[in-house]
């Protein structure tokens, strides 16, 4: 059973916009954006050895009682600290960027791929974009511990370059599992790339932002990359729309 969020006991500590807005940016990093359609599947014949390693993961999910927390556990164990599925591991990745957070939480963050600090710590967005994150967890009133954050792929692209279809094609399969391990309430997609991906679209993220898509059992919410933000800080205030949305969706609240 899903147990109750400690944050719903901290509704009334609601941060504003101003605790993260006035967050200071840094200066620009190169982050290229070319725009790559998805590879469409075929029918591939799967290596022995993968279908035996997926095929472990399933039987464990079928013991009962298997928690979130198990699964996810068994999941990160099966995509190994040295994953060789796609080019990444032989172009200077130093290790797999899982995920991390609360396996019960109603509120997910979805990015694109790790970056150079996480690369190093092996956690997600803990760099200077995910100090900017946690300010904007902290704005609707939540703690970094009380949701769950993972991107899209689990290994930092040379250059901090954009994920490439075979990338995406071997890697995406482990982010549905989180998802409907997890089971949140909200997807927060952030960034162009990770929006894209998420809702098979090529639509830029200054359309699809500021709406809600129905996403595997969730409330997806694209909105910009806390990097974008780094960038351009005029576009917080969009930012902050979208997380009051959030925060009315998780709480039956009123903005």
């Amino acid at each position: 059973m899903r147990r109750e969020p400690e944050w719903r006991a901290r509704r009334g500590r609601i941060e504003s916009f101003e605790s993260f807005e006035s967050f200071e940016p840094f200066e620009p990093f190169e982050h290229s954006k070319p725009r790559l359609e998805p590879v469409e599947r075929v029918g591939r014949v799967e290596p022995v050895e993968r279908v035996e390693r997926v095929e472990r993961v399933e039987r464990l999910e079928q013991l009962d009682p298997m928690t979130p927390s198990s699964i996810l556990a068994a999941l990160k164990s099966e995509i190994g600290p040295d994953c060789s599925r796609c080019k990444l591991h032989t172009l200077g990745r130093r290790q797999v960027v899982f995920g991390v957070g609360n396996p019960d939480a109603d509120l997910m963050f979805v990015g694109e791929a790790p970056g150079a600090d996480e690369d190093v710590q092996g956690e997600p967005f803990v760099g200077r974009a995910g100090q900017l994150l946690t300010k904007i967890i902290e704005a609707i009133g939540l703690r970094r511990e009380d949701v769950y954050i993972a991107n899209v792929i689990k290994c930092r692209p040379p250059g901090n370059r954009n994920p490439e279809p075979d990338e995406v094609e071997q890697c995406e399969p482990f982010l549905f599992r989180q998802v409907d391990t997890v089971k949140p309430k909200v997807i927060v997609a952030l960034g162009k790339f990770a929006a894209q991906c998420l809702l098979r679209t090529s639509e830029p993220i200054t359309r699809i932002r500021g709406r809600e898509f129905t996403y595997r059992d969730a409330i997806l919410i694209p909105t910009y990359h806390p990097a974008y933000l780094l960038r351009n800080p005029s576009a917080k205030r969009d930012v902050w729309e979208d997380m009051k949305r959030v925060r009315v969706i998780l709480t039956g609240g009123a903005t």
